[in-house]
């Protein structure tokens, strides 16, 4: 069995939602279930379906904050 790992640095979140993280190239994931979030079309508008509800992009790049950077003494 060969195993392939993938590493994303996630940079946004949500500020309605913290577990659901943004990559620089537009990328979803959902951080409590580890999963990707896939964008969907949904009458004329394009955004993902967060907490079981429909949110378009332009609605979303207005709730996007930057994590911030911990620094740890390690």
């Amino acid at each position: 069995m060969n195993t392939i790992s993938i590493t994303y640095t996630l940079t946004y979140c949500l500020s309605f939602a913290n577990n659901y993280q943004f990559t620089n190239d537009g990328k979803c994931f959902n951080v409590k279930t580890g999963r990707h979030i896939k964008q969907v079309y949904n009458s004329g508008s394009i955004g993902y379906c967060i907490k079981g509800r429909f949110y378009s992009l332009t609605y979303l790049r207005t709730k996007l904050i930057l994590i911030p950077n911990i620094k740890t003494p390690f």
